[in-house]
């Protein structure tokens, strides 16, 4: 079997793009797929995917290996980043025509599941709602804490165990998210905290737990938005409300390990990571209680070897998923096959036709997403399904 062509396709959300990659081969009707995410931050990705693409034509998805060796060795002196992501959606389009091919799911690749039903948290559970996506995603305003608390009800009638925000401040306009760390909002460049925001940040998370009730757990995604400094004072401040984690993004492995030691709340990090090159340091300096892995950005037989330097460090792994329903399922066969599962991410608020762009779409249930079943990743891209959604340029 051979590649013949790579193609990429767009479906416009209003508030973000879902992007697919169809893997053709020589076979007919042999089709690979994979999902990618092209945000302002990446921007590139798609010319990347196809400037690489150009140098596995005719060779064999079989050996995805083989292609992984080849895309890395060209992009050796640019790794990660932006090539990093390209090399993935390949590798996991390749992934798929391969588990076709042998009648398979793509997890009976790594050894057969482990697990029929991952756990899952409800990811960026109000953010959607503060800002012009909630035009695209149908839900009402979320401006006070006694929304913030009608939400966090709303994920425990819903079945969730758990759910994930992001800081929002508080000021005369209501609620919005702090995100300095990607240049929005105030605290850019300097990334400093102040006692004002440990007190929004404090009654935020608060009123999640007064709607959550006790029994769901609570996370608080702090991406990459402060300093060693900051990141220590936050989780001092929250350590009465007894997080799940508290997640940080740090380039500095030592710094991270430094603030874990320093806190009671148990830490989560690494999902901007790529391969095990770049989590080794992470894993040696003990720097994490809970390893997040992109899947879509590492590529699925990577970040199951991501997964198993993460074991032999006695440390559980979690899924870094906000994408579609490709990424989703791609993210269930990796929950599925390693054995350090913690749980998986969903983002549960989104627009109402995402599950359309799938023939059989992720399947939750009370809070569990259920095991894939069939060949590859379980689904096809419905093409027709993207064209009705054509971006905007």
């Amino acid at each position: 079997m051979k590649i013949q062509g790579i193609e990429s396709l767009h479906a416009d959300a209003g508030w973000r793009v879902f992007s697919f990659l169809k893997l053709t081969t020589d076979q007919p009707g042999l089709v690979g797929w994979s999902e990618y995410n092209e945000t302002p931050g990446n921007r590139g990705l798609s010319a990347a995917i196809r400037g690489l693409a150009e140098l596995i034509i005719g060779e064999d998805p079989l050996a995805h290996e083989r292609l992984h060796a080849r895309l890395y060795a060209a992009t050796r002196q640019v790794s990660g980043g932006i090539a990093g992501q390209a090399i993935a959606a390949i590798e996991n389009a390749a992934l798929d025509a391969k588990a076709k091919a042998l009648g398979i799911p793509v997890y009976a690749l790594f050894g057969g599941p482990l697990r029929d039903r991952m756990r899952l948290y409800w990811s960026h559970c109000g953010n959607y709602r503060l800002g012009p996506q909630r035009q695209f995603i149908g839900k009402p305003p979320l401006r006070s804490l006694d929304d913030i608390a009608s939400v966090a009800r709303e994920v425990r009638e819903r079945g969730f165990g758990a759910l994930k925000t992001n800081p929002f401040r508080f000021d005369g306009e209501g609620a919005r998210i702090n995100m300095p760390g990607f240049g929005r909002g105030a605290g850019w460049p300097e990334l400093n905290w102040d006692p004002d925001l440990l007190e929004s940040f404090s009654r935020q998370m608060a009123a999640f737990r007064d709607g959550a009730g006790p029994g769901v757990e609570l996370m608080l995604d702090l991406n990459f938005n402060f300093k060693t400094e900051g990141f220590l004072q936050i989780a001092r401040r929250l350590e009465p409300l007894a997080l799940s984690w508290l997640e940080m993004d740090s380039r500095d492995a030592v710094a991270l390990a430094s603030v874990r030691r320093q806190t009671r709340t148990p830490i989560a990090s690494c999902e901007s990571l790529h391969g095990t090159r770049g989590y080794r340091p992470y894993f040696e300096n003990q720097s994490v209680d809970v390893a997040i892995v992109d899947v879509v950005w590492n590529g699925l037989a990577q970040s199951i070897k991501i997964a198993a330097l993460a074991d032999a460090y006695e440390i559980n792994v979690a899924p870094h998923n906000y994408f579609g329903p490709i990424c989703t399922l791609m993210s269930a066969h990796f929950c599925a096959a390693v054995p350090n599962f913690r749980i998986m991410e969903l983002d549960v608020d989104d627009v109402p036709w995402r599950d359309e762009l799938v023939t059989r779409p992720p399947v939750v249930e009370q809070g569990h997403l259920l095991l894939p079943v069939g060949p590859g990743w379980g689904a096809e891209v419905d093409e027709a399904a993207i064209k009705r959604h054509p971006p905007k340029s």
